[in-house]
């Protein structure tokens, strides 16, 4: 018996995602070809692979059987073509890699300048997005993620050793208001963020009160923009507040930092095929470069290691 390779991708995608719409919007294809595909290589097989219950479609145990095989297969067939595309690209390599939008916008974009300047062949297409991108589905050659790893199918490196600490921040203007920086003061300032982090960095502070932040945000680069423009004091991370802190944009007005689900750090992830390819060789190397050229920003800018900011 042969198995009619063509119909295995679509025979994955609906096992995967139990919906034959779904997973003709995921292959590109509509639901009838779809739908004929499987049907295809069912005759094909000679036994059903799925239970059809009205408009729902279930793996029955044969198809849960050869869904096993199938994806470690089509898996490994996918990441050769991949590694192939990319030795063939030469001096035209592009390299793409999924983004949250907070790493993106206040810290990723403003250097790079200095990757093009150090890897003028090399295009670095970032595509930014809340959702956890599919690297072999969604055609990425690595992402940067927030969380604890590690993640099925990939490998992830944490950029940093230890997770990033919370800080206090505010505008220049807003720092300078302030009567004083005990917790007792900054708990009856506007504050930005969710409740629950900021109720946690005032217990680390020794201060049992209940805080209602005035603003949320879904985004940590938004939240920390608020902060630049005066509408409250937030708590944000080290990293993402690396730039500003430097340039005066924000200051830190208290010594206490906190860590919030500490097990929680950054990770370069990729395909396992594309360990050793150059390109990705690169951006490991560039981001750690980059990230000590912070980490190092962040010493000089350390309120800890000198005067903490003086209220009017």
């Amino acid at each position: 018996m042969r198995l009619p390779l063509n119909t295995l991708p679509a025979f994955r995608a609906v096992a995967e995602l139990q919906n034959l719409r779904a997973a003709a919007e995921r292959l590109h294809l509509t639901h009838s070809a779809v739908s004929q595909q499987i049907k295809g290589l069912e005759e094909q097989l000679g036994f059903p692979l799925f239970e059809r219950s009205g408009r729902g479609i279930v793996l029955n145990t044969a198809g849960a059987a050869l869904l096993c095989a199938v994806q470690g297969a089509l898996t490994q067939l996918d990441e050769g073509v991949l590694a192939a595309s990319a030795a063939a690209a030469g001096d035209e390599q592009r390299l793409r890699v999924s983004v949250l939008p907070s790493f993106a916008q206040r810290w990723l974009l403003p250097r790079m300048a200095r990757w093009r300047a150090r890897h003028p062949g090399l295009a670095l297409e970032i595509d930014s997005s809340q959702q956890v991108a599919d690297l072999l589905r969604d055609g990425f050659h690595a992402a940067l993620r927030f969380g604890r790893g590690p993640w099925a199918g990939v490998e992830s490196e944490p950029l940093f050793d230890t997770p990033l600490p919370l800080i206090v921040l505010a505008s220049p203007d807003t720092a300078a208001a302030l009567p004083d920086c005990s917790p007792e003061t900054l708990a009856r300032q506007p504050l930005l963020g969710e409740r629950e982090i900021w109720q946690h960095w005032f217990n680390a502070a020794g201060l049992r009160t209940p805080v209602t932040p005035v603003a949320s945000f879904n985004d940590a680069g938004m939240m920390l923009q608020a902060a630049e423009q005066g509408l409250g004091i937030t708590l944000g991370r080290e990293l993402l507040a690396a730039d500003a802190l430097c340039a005066g944009r924000l200051v830190q007005v208290s010594p206490v930092s906190v860590h919030y689900e500490q097990a929680q750090t950054y990770h370069l992830v990729y395909r396992p095929s594309l360990r050793d390819w150059g390109p990705l060789v690169a951006l490991k190397q560039w981001l750690r470069d980059e990230l000590e050229m912070s980490r190092r920003s962040l010493v000089t800018s350390d309120p800890r290691t000198e005067d903490p900011p003086q209220a009017k």
